[in-house]
């Protein structure tokens, strides 16, 4: 299998995943207050959005590679 193909296939897998979660969370803990052995951590939780557009662009572009790779490779 060429590496184009195999490429697009990530691609269009990337995609599909992205349609299937348009959304994940991360979170991160800060030190607000430090005082001798004493920690106050406050840990904040801050949500990301994939748009579908993005997800869609993927996915067509990882078709269109694997499309190209099955032609090139035919020649």
């Amino acid at each position: 299998m060429k590496a184009i193909v195999l490429f697009g296939a990530i691609l269009a897998l990337v995609g599909l995943i992205a349609f299937a979660m348009p959304s994940f969370n991360t979170e991160e803990t800060k030190d607000v207050v430090k005082l001798g052995d004493l920690k106050v951590q406050a840990r904040t939780e801050e949500p990301h959005f994939i748009p579908p557009i993005v997800s869609g662009g993927a996915m067509v572009l990882g078709v269109l590679l694997i499309g190209a790779g099955m032609v090139m490779n035919r020649q």
